[in-house]
């Protein structure tokens, strides 16, 4: 194991998947890669709009990406005494696909994200990246329980 993608959102999941991440980065002395996905920025043309008639939005998008670039900074911090090769990594887009083509970007063998136990029904309206990585990843893939919230 060379390299470890862990997928983070911020919620009450990624303490446990940082911890369960770090540890097997160490234990293996493999690099370690943070990845978050911002969603993306509505799409206005199929409106007929453009983005400049909607400034608040496109604010709102990049106050959303400073935020979590700032968060994910914060995350990579708190690993770095641990694990000596850590890196961090911002997309925008859908967390599932972003999430996979970032695996194949960086050579990644294994994948540590988190899950957040909704119920079947958000899963079926919401989806699921974590289902989605059990049935859609080529590399090994670790799921781990969110905590309590």
């Amino acid at each position: 194991m060379k390299t470890i993608v862990v997928a983070v959102d911020f919620s009450n999941a990624t303490t446990g998947v940082l911890a369960m991440a770090s540890q097997l980065a160490t234990a293996f002395s493999a690099r370690l890669r943070l990845f978050h996905v911002v969603e993306p920025e509505p799409s206005y043309t199929a409106y007929g709009f453009t983005p400049d008639e909607f400034p608040a939005l496109h604010a709102y998008q990049e106050e959303a990406k400073r935020r979590a670039s700032g968060k994910l900074d914060a995350l990579l911090e708190s690993v770095k005494p641990r694990v000596t090769d850590a890196a961090c990594q911002i997309a925008e887009g859908s967390p599932l696909h972003s999430l996979l083509d970032y695996v194949k970007e960086v050579g990644a063998d294994f994948v540590v994200l988190g899950s957040h136990g909704h119920g079947a029904i958000a899963s079926l309206l919401l989806g699921s990246v974590a289902e989605g990585m059990v049935r859609k990843a080529t590399v090994p893939t670790l799921i781990v329980p969110a905590g309590p919230e």
